[in-house]
């Protein structure tokens, strides 16, 4: 089969037989004449080689050949419909655009309720979906599009991938006001060794690196629980007196609700470093740029780096680079897109 010699309206009118099954369906919701709909079919027969639509009295049948073909057709057509749908600029007062965001239950818990807030004021029409990192197939997900951005220490995202810097934060021990060692200033070295702790393994983000850098130092905690995520930390400190070591931002949005108190770690571990994450795909895409900078905006510090840039310890997408080739210049810091930010 030649595929340049097949028209692009037979596929159009293949399409649409398999979800109407009837010439003259077809033909009145493409607005062409059914002789017109029937040559169609009788051309892609042709470059096929196969009857692809059998008459019978429910209709136009597919053959195994043509179900075969329906849904990498139906996929291509919305794909090519969607990149026509592209404009120059992007309207957020306007625009009913859906985003898929990737993130752990920390950063839903971060990032969520300010994000929402900001987008009920200032892009009504703009919904959010949300997927976890932890997904085998994250990478390949925001290859193909199905992800547009991931946010927060994703270790498996740092090479391949544009990002920016959002902000850096410490960990910091979280307590119960009535746990015992929440009457201290500072927590020693041994009584932090001493207290029951909760564990949280946190899978599809690097924040393992705080049990690592404690461990490096010889530091050993007794663990009474571990978890698979933050979601339950606020109720389970609340009512006992374990001692979690957690992301300093985290620690701060949970620390009222739950009656809780923040200690400082007694000894030095690195910080973590926050940055959102996206593929070359959608780097120039103005939808996607101006969701980057509302990102950035809300939640950007002023002393982290700023700027966007294409990870270099790894293969950089090829996409990306020919981008910048064809543009004669590096990416921009800043971007500026049609519309206003989000209210903060």
């Amino acid at each position: 089969m030649n595929l340049p010699r097949i028209d692009l309206n037979l596929w159009v009118v293949f399409h649409h037989l398999l979800l109407h099954k009837r010439v003259s369906g077809v033909a009145r919701i493409l607005g062409m004449s059914q002789p017109a709909v029937s040559s169609a079919l009788r051309r892609l027969r042709e470059s096929l080689g196969d009857e692809l639509f059998l008459r019978t009295q429910a209709g136009m049948e597919p053959t195994a050949y043509a179900l075969q073909l329906a849904e990498p057709v139906a996929l291509a057509l919305d794909g090519l419909q969607q990149a026509l749908q592209v404009r120059t600029d992007f309207d957020p007062t306007h625009s009913t655009r859906s985003f898929t965001l990737a993130m752990n239950d920390v950063g839903e818990m971060y990032f969520l309720p300010v994000l929402i807030d900001a987008l009920r004021q200032s892009a009504p029409g703009v919904t959010l979906q949300v997927v976890s990192v932890a997904q085998s197939s994250l990478r390949e997900d925001m290859a193909a599009g199905r992800i547009d951005l991931a946010l927060g220490l994703l270790p498996q995202l740092q090479t391949g991938f544009f990002q920016q810097a959002l902000f850096r934060q410490k960990y910091v021990c979280l307590l119960r006001k009535s746990h015992p060692l929440a009457a201290g200033g500072r927590l020693t070295l041994a009584s932090f060794s001493r207290a029951e702790h909760v564990r949280v393994v946190a899978a599809g983000t690097g924040h393992g690196r705080l049990d690592s850098a404690l461990e490096r130092k010889k530091l050993r905690r007794q663990f009474r629980l571990t978890v698979p995520h933050y979601v339950a930390l606020g109720d389970v400190l609340k009512h006992a007196d374990l001692i979690a070591s957690v992301p300093e931002r985290f620690a701060d949005r949970i620390l009222t609700p739950y009656g809780l108190v923040k200690r400082e770690l007694p000894i030095a571990v690195a910080p973590s470093s926050i940055h959102q994450f996206w593929h070359a795909r959608l780097h120039r895409d103005p939808g996607h740029r101006w969701l980057r900078q509302c990102v950035a905006e809300l939640f950007g510090d002023g002393s982290a780096v700023r700027r966007e840039q294409a990870v270099r310890t790894g293969a950089e997408p090829r996409s990306a680079a020919s981008a910048r080739r064809r543009s004669g210049g590096s990416d921009a810091p800043h971007e500026t897109v049609r519309g206003r930010g989000l209210a903060r």
